[in-house]
């Protein structure tokens, strides 16, 4: 058991974004389920694409479009996303404000696909 601050664990740059980075706030053994913080800074972005697990994420902070599948979300605090497995996500800060939010996963393998915009 513990309890720590999220802003005491190191942010690392995710892959092939743009200005986004990622703090995984879960102990390394857990079995069940994995608590991410992400960060897109203004102007930055994470491509759209696909995963074999569900995401769950809770907005922390600041605003962004968010694309689940077709629909189309003005995404800001307080807001809470669901992401079914396979389905094309994509986020955009482009609201001029630093977006944050936890993303929580299960411990199943998982498969990112990037998929091209339309």
């Amino acid at each position: 058991m513990y309890c720590k601050n999220s802003n005491d664990y190191k942010e690392n740059e995710m892959p092939k974004t743009d200005k986004a980075a990622m703090a995984v706030l879960s102990p390394e053994n857990e079995k069940d389920f994995i608590v991410r913080k992400v960060t897109i800074q203004p102007g930055g972005s994470i491509p759209n694409h696909t995963n074999e697990i569900y995401h769950q994420q809770y907005v922390l902070s600041g605003e962004a479009k968010v694309i689940v599948g077709n629909e189309v979300y003005h995404a800001k605090q307080g807001d809470f996303i669901y992401i079914p497995a396979g389905i094309n996500h994509y986020y955009e800060a482009c609201y001029g404000k630093e977006y944050r939010f936890l993303c929580v996963i299960t411990t199943k393998e998982d498969k990112i696909i990037l998929v091209s915009k339309k």
